[in-house]
């Protein structure tokens, strides 16, 4: 089956299911008109996590669009005779929040320190000002505020949620509410930290080489060994043949 801008096809990367289409801001919009779902941003690193963690591997399993973020998941696709782009998850957040302002629709934001919350939604009033956030919250809320959060939140009915808790806690969050949620509900990493000028995201020439691996790995020297996970994949990818 050929995939189409509005019907993503499904396939997997060693086992961890991805779509690919044309266009997945396309695809995106055709999600909330059908009525929304969980949107994952798939790389190598979550794909090694996702072989590892059940919870964040049926998270994944469950969501409606997972979009090939990572330079080596476009790799392995291109292995299997897909050729698709890469389509980071920051560009299309920020691309779903220029046409939530545009369009009227319903955001809520979650996650993030309290600091990078409040420069984050003064910089997004300031650049969108049609914007229409319902609901924003940091992510560092005592464990007894999360259920009434989690009410307010479904209470509001919002087109749009981006959530910045950080891999895999996002997804799994997102995933509880299966069936109670409407919209489009997007684990968005760091994103919040460089809309919020508070990080760098790296320069477009190490995009067009894909090490922004590096550049993250410079900014954050702590994650060096979750990049274990890089030649990890790789050579998983190779043996799959």
């Amino acid at each position: 089956m050929a995939a189409t801008a509005t019907e993503p096809l499904r396939t997997g990367v060693l086992g961890v299911p991805v779509s690919v289409c044309p266009d997945v801001f396309d695809a995106a919009l055709a999600l909330h008109q059908r009525g929304g779902g969980q949107i994952v941003t798939l790389n190598a690193e979550m794909t090694m996590a996702a072989k590892a963690d059940p919870a964040l591997g049926g998270a994944i399993a469950a969501a409606a669009l997972v979009i090939p973020d990572g330079a080596g998941v476009v790799w392995a696709l291109g292995r299997q005779g897909y050729r698709v782009r890469r389509s980071p998850g920051i560009e299309l957040a920020r691309d779903l929040l220029a046409h939530a302002a545009a369009q009227g629709w319903k955001v809520a934001l979650v996650g993030a320190s309290p600091a990078v919350m409040d420069q984050l939604t003064q910089r997004l009033r300031r650049e969108l000002p049609g914007l229409q956030l319902v609901l924003t919250a940091h992510g560092y809320q005592p464990p007894e505020a999360w259920p009434g959060l989690e009410q307010q939140l479904l209470a509001a009915r919002p087109d749009l949620v981006l959530v910045a808790l950080g891999v895999p806690r996002q997804e799994t969050w997102i995933q509880q509410f299966p069936g109670r949620r409407c919209g489009l509900w997007m684990g968005v990493g760091g994103s919040f930290d460089v809309w919020a000028g508070v990080k760098k995201r790296a320069p477009a020439w190490m995009g067009a080489l894909q090490i922004e691996w590096l550049y993250r790995l410079l900014q954050e020297p702590a994650r060096w060994r979750r990049m274990l996970s890089l030649p990890a994949f790789a050579w998983a990818v190779l043996r799959q043949g």
